[in-house]
C-alpha cells in the first residue's frame, strides 16, 4: 500500500526507541517514545505553505505531535509540516 499525504502533511517513519541504556535492557512500557524520525513521503504543501520537506530527510518533531498509522505491518506519524522541529543534517 502506498500513502500520499495531501497539502502540508508528511509521513514519517519513527527511529526505532532504544533498547539498552549502559547494559541495561529497557522494557516496552519503559521505552521513551522516540522524537527523531525519517519523512516517507510529503505532499504538495498549500499556496501560503510552501512544501520545504522532501523526503529522506531526517527530522525531529514533539513528542505528542502526529496521528499513528499502521503502514506495511509497520507504524508510521502523519503530521503537519509545521509539526516539524529540526532537519537533522549528518
Amino acid at each position: 500500500m502506498t500513502i500520499k499525504p495531501l497539502a502540508d502533511r508528511v509521513l514519517v517513519l519513527p527511529a526505532p526507541a532504544e533498547e539498552k541504556v549502559g547494559g541495561i535492557i529497557i522494557p516496552d512500557t519503559a521505552k521513551e517514545k522516540p522524537q527523531r524520525g525519517k519523512i516517507v513521503a510529503v505532499g504538495q504543501g498549500t499556496k501560503d505553505e510552501e512544501m520545504i520537506l522532501k523526503v529522506g530527510d531526517t527530522v525531529l518533531y514533539g513528542k505528542y505531535a502526529g496521528t499513528e498509522l499502521e503502514v506495511n505491518a509497520e507504524k508510521h506519524l502523519m503530521m503537519r509540516q509545521s509539526d516539524i522541529l529540526a532537519v537533522v543534517e549528518d
